[in-house]
């Protein structure tokens, strides 16, 4: 089964925290974090459509330059999310340039800005050529948990503490849809971009009953017509969908522990920071910050299926590895236990 996130670490773990979330046969992807983006290829950068921002400290914020350079008179609306605050920051980074030529753009670029609070969401939209000036008035409305959500996936959050709103996020596949390839053959089909609207249907919960049209295979024009549930029940193997988590920056205390083993239950895969060694958990409770073993015990309550630790403090270097043990130490443990 190939799954629809393909997540990667864009910087190394000693640098800033930057996950890439590309998704297959799409050319588009979402970002946890905003750090340092330059090792990541233009290319990719113009996939990203979404940018989830865990807190504006500038290892985490650093990118935004770069992704506004990058996206300066084109087609494109970046949605982005962020905590307290984070308007009134991303506000102060376009009100620090001069924008006394976008008027001669013809492209419509604009940041469509959401600030998460405890029980709502503040929404902001931002006009290139209106010089990044919010003309309209902000929307409100309750926060429950979803910050985005499309008939394939939704991304959540959970607000943590790191001495200032921190947020962690999951983003979650509603069901996987599998293709059984060696069965479109004897139906006359191949693979194409119409299997995407294949998936689209039922992830639209379009009736079963309906029909649906396929293209044929090569060296024949036209489509083929097939009622919907049928044509599910040849070709698709349908199964849970994939959850990724992502937690940086979080003091390790028993209400930020419970949160995260809630929302982290059971994913897939756990991006946790792990900024220290457990022999300096002295320092990484002044710092607000998690040691390895404290992420490993994380991992392994929430029944994570697999971890990553990252984000790891440069007093480390050279020792990535004393890092990696003691995590995965603490994870077998707890899954022991």
């Amino acid at each position: 089964m190939r799954p629809l996130f393909h997540p990667r670490l864009v910087n190394s773990p000693f640098n800033d925290p930057l996950l890439f979330i590309p998704f297959l046969f799409e050319k588009r992807a979402v970002l946890f974090d905003l750090g340092d983006i330059y090792s990541l290829s233009s290319r990719d950068i113009l996939k990203i459509s979404h940018v989830f921002v865990t807190h504006t400290h500038m290892d985490h914020f650093f990118g935004f330059d770069r992704l506004l350079r990058l996206l300066l008179g084109r087609e494109k609306t970046i949605y982005m999310y962020g905590p307290a605050g984070f308007l009134e920051n991303v506000e102060g980074k376009l009100s620090g340039y001069s924008w006394n030529l976008v008027k001669n753009f013809s492209n419509r670029f604009a940041f469509h800005l959401t600030e998460v609070h405890p029980d709502h969401l503040i929404t902001k939209q931002y006009l290139c050529t209106d010089k990044f000036r919010s003309n309209l008035r902000a929307e409100e409305k309750p926060f429950v948990g979803i910050l985005h959500e499309e008939p394939a996936l939704c991304v959540s959050a959970v607000i943590l503490d790191h001495g200032i709103p921190c947020l962690g996020f999951t983003i979650k596949e509603r069901f996987h849809v599998n293709i059984k390839k060696d069965s479109l053959d004897p139906l006359g089909l191949e693979t194409g971009p119409w299997l995407y609207k294949f998936k689209q249907a039922l992830f639209n919960h379009q009736p079963p009953d309906s029909e649906f049209e396929a293209d044929l295979g090569k060296g024949r024009d036209g489509k083929k017509k097939f009622i919907l549930g049928d044509l599910a029940k040849q070709i698709a193997l349908i199964t849970p969908g994939q959850k990724l988590t992502y937690i940086v920056d979080v003091v390790y205390n028993e209400s930020n522990v419970s949160k995260i083993i809630k929302f982290a239950k059971d994913t897939d895969h756990l991006f946790i920071e792990a900024s220290f060694l457990d022999k300096d958990r002295n320092i990484a409770k002044t710092k607000n910050h998690l040691t390895a073993r404290q992420a490993g015990t994380i991992a392994a309550r929430a029944r994570a299926k697999q971890f990553t630790i990252f984000h790891f403090s440069p007093r480390y270097t050279g020792q990535e590895q004393a890092l990696q043990e003691e995590a995965r130490e603490a994870y077998e443990g707890g899954l022991a236990m």
